[in-house]
């Protein structure tokens, strides 16, 4: 189960591959670190960034 948002198949399977399956997850990793992960975009890191801000969380700064 994953609270993600809707990104790309591709980027889906990036964040799941490296163990990222709830939003909160992404607040331990920088953007640069997720756009770095093989099959994220900018377009889904966009995507992520948003998701995160509407809940009051970030990326974590690096």
């Amino acid at each position: 189960m994953t609270d993600l948002p809707k990104t790309s198949a591709p980027a889906t399977r990036a964040l799941v591959n490296a163990g990222y399956t709830q939003l909160e997850h992404l607040t331990r990793a920088t953007e640069a670190e997720i756009l770095a992960l093989h099959g994220m975009g900018p377009k889904a890191v966009s995507m992520l960034r948003r998701a995160l801000q509407e809940r009051g969380l970030s990326f974590r700064d690096g």
